[in-house]
């Protein structure tokens, strides 16, 4: 089972343990109003197909933002959302902001995730709220806010002043990746999405170099995804007191049909 599933599964457990209290001291109206929003149900809204299912959408559709992996920003966003009569999502919202970048991550992964099997209350369906955490973790090892400059016979490692960013922008750069992204055959036969976690180096020219995987994820993804990232247009490179320097950074690369 994944982090993300392993999360998911205790903030449901919760909401269903709850739910049970709730059915030993509180009296449920028979007729619930139909925009009544309710926090504690008979039976709880599940999402289609599984709680380890719908875990496993949230790791793989999950795009660390850009800038949250510059900043080194990680953490846990609970997002706060109402499964309508209906199995679909509404009312997406993050109550305890973490980061602007990270907590609209996790609302698009809410807003764009499967339908839900919606709440019941004395055999009705009824709408429910509901919390479910998004977690973002750099992979170990990878932090991107650290630089590299030459110091004697070593390498001194040090926090620029300005992080590297590509050359017209965060988004210009992912949708240059969108257009020239080329899906592996042997991947979309095996209906095979994902994300390929990237490292590589910006030199002081902007240019990327020693690029290696840090997550994998098969059936040629990971070939097209350095593929991608040697072919890359230069960055502006980072700077620590003026002077441009070398910057390790983490992207992700996303493969979805």
């Amino acid at each position: 089972m994944t982090s993300f599933s392993r999360l998911l599964l205790a903030a449901l457990l919760t909401t269903a343990t709850l739910s049970s209290h709730a059915q030993q001291k509180l009296k449920y109206p028979k007729d619930p109003k139909a925009s009544e929003i309710y926090d504690n149900v008979e039976k709880p809204a599940v999402p289609v197909g599984g709680v380890e299912a719908y875990g496993q959408y949230l790791a793989d559709n999950q795009q660390y933002p850009t800038t949250a992996l510059q900043q080194g920003l990680q953490g846990t966003v609970n997002v706060t959302f109402v499964v309508e009569k209906t199995g679909v999502v509404s009312n997406v919202a993050v109550p305890q902001p973490l980061a602007p970048a990270l907590d609209a991550e996790a609302i698009r992964l809410i807003k764009g995730g499967p339908q839900w099997i919606p709440a019941q209350n004395h055999s009705e369906k009824v709408r429910q709220r509901v919390t479910i955490p998004v977690a973002f973790q750099i992979p170990a090892g990878s932090e991107p806010s650290s630089a590299g400059a030459a110091a004697g016979s070593g390498t001194q490692t040090i926090t620029p002043d300005a992080p590297a960013r590509p050359v017209g922008g965060t988004d210009a750069f992912f949708a240059w990746v969108q257009e020239n992204l080329r899906y592996p055959a042997l991947a979309r036969q095996r209906k095979v999405e994902g994300r390929v976690m990237v490292e590589f180096i910006i030199q002081k020219d902007g240019s990327l170099t020693d690029t290696k995987l840090v997550k994998r994820l098969g059936s040629g993804c990971d070939e097209e995804a350095l593929r991608l990232i040697k072919a890359a247009p230069k960055w502006n490179p980072a700077s620590y007191k003026g002077q441009p320097l070398r910057q390790k950074m983490v992207l992700p690369i996303v493969f979805q049909l």
